[in-house]
């Protein structure tokens, strides 16, 4: 069953106009599925096979012989040798647009090789999985219990009887094993799920690595290169806090928050690392509020990455007040709170008047609780409830 994704119309854009192409995200994502469907008139190559992956770094000149243009190169980040071959490969022609596809799972080590070898070359984009849209268009019925604790890895929609706790433990395990041994930065599995764990329990909040890692029992250094590695993997991002300073508007002398709030990117995944395996727990589960903000957070992200980007996504934290969403576009605001509420009262709009009055006079565009309401509808003051699938097309419009 092939699920249609929002990102195609931008990768085939891309793809006509530049030479490179590369697609980045995690494991189980449908990078691969994608780019097949998309070019199949590409000769394709995966370099998870072991003889492959020798081959393209040991004797990249032979191996792009047998595997001539178009090509599409899968987990390509097994083979950095090969990125200085490809590129007298593209200059060879380069009014050829489109003809090498690359991915890979590794989305840093990918970039800094293409950043030295294919730069100006190369257009990148992040595949994450499946959004809200992309789940009801393919399974009209999903309630949000189940998409949260589903997730969106796209082969857990399209074979729906796959068992989503199965899944989400072979893939911690396989992530485990595979992933983290080849990159040689994990030297105790067992202390590493107890941390994998410990970020799930906080999705959502302010992030004190010091603080995790004594709660994991590890060197403060050990959690940051750890971090780093979920990062790099596309496991967890890090949504910075919106600061005066850094958007020119000066230094108005508030004292916001200088952490940034951790997010993993697949509630699937983190329902399953927090424990919650069924709707009735879910449902009664202290963690519901952080879920839902993952959810809505990520999903907006995604949105904003697959539009090109325009606009910084940050939150909004002082001594105060908090609000989970800040979208600054050409200094006009989007502001936004999560609510795990089917009918929320203007009283619960409270936080995003205090923070639009915090800034500049006439640049609030928006006032929005994204919640579980099946329409949207005014709170007062200028501010509306809106369910969550009307979000990403308000705010960030393609």
């Amino acid at each position: 069953m092939w699920i249609p994704r929002q990102i195609e119309a931008r990768l085939l854009e891309l793809a006509r106009t530049r030479p490179v192409l590369v697609l980045t995200g995690a494991r189980q994502t449908g990078k691969t599925a994608l780019c097949r469907h998309l070019f199949p008139e590409h000769h394709y190559v995966t370099l998870d096979l072991p003889s492959e992956a020798a081959a393209a770094e040991h004797d990249p000149a032979s191996f792009l012989a047998r595997h001539p243009l178009p090509l599409l190169i899968d987990e390509v980040q097994y083979a950095p040798s090969l990125f200085r071959h490809l590129k007298t490969v593209v200059d060879a022609d380069q009014k050829a647009c489109g003809q090498l596809v690359l991915t890979g799972s590794q989305p840093f080590a990918l970039m800094q090789n293409v950043g030295d070898s294919l730069a100006g070359r190369a257009a990148v984009l992040s595949l994450e999985g499946l959004g809200l849209a992309e789940i009801q268009a393919t399974a009209p019925g999903a309630q949000l219990p189940e998409i949260l604790l589903r997730g969106g890895f796209p082969e857990l929609w399209s074979q729906p009887a796959i068992n989503a706790g199965d899944f989400q433990r072979s893939y911690v395990s396989t992530y485990l094993e595979r992933d983290l041994r080849s990159l040689q930065q994990v030297g105790n599995l067992l202390q590493f799920e107890r941390f994998l764990r410990a970020c799930a329990l906080r999705s959502g909040q302010l992030l004190n690595r010091a603080e995790l890692a004594r709660d994991v029992g590890i060197a403060s250094s050990t959690a940051g290169q750890w971090l780093s590695l979920l990062e790099r993997s596309g496991l967890v991002f890090l949504l910075e806090p919106w600061s005066w300073s850094a958007d020119g508007f000066g230094n108005a002398g508030k004292r916001l928050s200088r952490s940034p709030k951790l997010y993993w990117s697949d509630t699937g995944l983190l329902c399953w690392l927090m424990g919650i395996d069924n709707q009735a727990d879910l449902l009664r589960s202290p963690l519901i509020g952080a879920l839902w903000e993952t959810l809505v957070v990520g999903d907006l992200r995604r949105a904003l990455l697959i539009g090109g980007g325009a606009g910084r996504l940050h939150f909004w934290r002082d001594r105060n007040k908090e609000i989970d969403l800040l979208l600054e576009r050409g200094g006009r605001f989007w502001l936004g709170d999560a609510k795990w509420s089917e009918l929320p009262g203007s009283s619960d709009a409270r936080r995003l008047h205090q923070v639009a009055a915090e800034l500049p006079s006439g640049c609030v565009e928006a006032r929005t609780l994204v919640c579980r309401a099946p329409h949207r509808f005014p709170l007062g003051n200028g501010a509306e409830a809106m369910p969550l699938i009307e979000l990403a097309s308000s705010w960030a419009p393609v």
